[in-house]
């Protein structure tokens, strides 16, 4: 009886997983739903607080950081199958903000459904995007001018920019400190960030995935790049960095920041 109660189970057990992979396998295959990017700012390993957090470089620099902004576009998704998706050009262009809850989540719609093992993004606006001229940019010219992330069309988009007071073992008295990336000369400034997922984001037309990326902004000065922000308060009135051999210096720090803390499959 009993050998027969376990043929029973173990068949009943078999047909649920056939069953759970097909419908699986239907919903990959079919249809569409949507996909969260969430950018969570964190200096270290501490989450970033604005004002008041002191935040100590490995120059003994303490930084407290009033903005954080910086351009997300150009978005590329990944199956486990190796196909890749590229989120339509006109819609990928979105601007972090720590100060603001729509600053951190940017949700992309109209993903084919599939399980997703990677993502890639610029930081900044393309150039290809930017030589289409100011009529070519669409919607997203007045969102940056408005968001403060426009130095003027000629000079054209902050791709990053950090902001607020420094003290150091020399610089005892705080100071402001300004960090904006963009186009500068003849250096674009334009980077690319690849990320593997720990887990599959399974979008489906009933799961809409939430990936959770980590933004550690240490890795500004603390990158592969060792930036003082005190061998630029030359005047003693701070530290502007927006220009010059630094810049490209940083930019590929900004390469390094992200990372993909988990996924939210619900």
């Amino acid at each position: 009886m009993k050998k027969i109660l376990y043929k029973v189970v173990a068949i009943l057990v078999l047909t649920a997983t056939i069953s759970a992979c097909s419908s699986d396998n239907d919903d990959q295959a079919s249809g569409s739903g949507k996909i969260t990017l969430e950018f969570d700012n964190a200096f270290g390993s501490n989450d970033l607080i604005l004002q008041t957090q002191g935040n100590k470089t490995s120059n003994n620099e303490i930084l407290k950081i009033t903005t954080v902004k910086y351009i997300v576009s150009n978005v590329v998704l990944t199956k486990a199958d190796g196909t890749i998706f590229t989120y339509p050009k006109e819609k990928s262009y979105f601007i972090a903000d720590e100060s603001t809850k729509a600053g951190q989540d940017f949700e992309l719609s109209d993903i084919p459904a599939g399980d997703y093992v990677k993502v890639k993004f610029g930081i900044g606006v393309d150039k290809a995007q930017w030589q289409l001229g100011a009529t070519g940019q669409g919607d997203f010219l007045a969102q940056a001018q408005a968001a403060g992330m426009l130095w003027n069309w000629t000079a054209g988009y902050k791709f990053f920019a950090l902001e607020g007071n420094f003290t150091s073992p020399t610089v005892t008295t705080a100071v402001p400190f300004m960090i904006h990336t963009g186009q500068t000369g003849t250096d674009y400034n334009y980077t690319e960030v690849t990320l593997d997922f720990p887990t599959k984001a399974l979008v489906r037309t009933n799961i809409n995935p939430d990936v959770h990326i980590i933004t550690d902004l240490s890795k500004i000065l603390d990158g592969p790049n060792k930036i003082k922000l005190t061998d630029y308060n030359t005047s003693g009135m701070g530290a502007m960095i927006m220009g010059g051999a630094a810049l490209p210096l940083i930019t590929a720090n900004v390469a390094t920041m992200f990372r993909v803390d988990h996924v939210h499959n619900d």
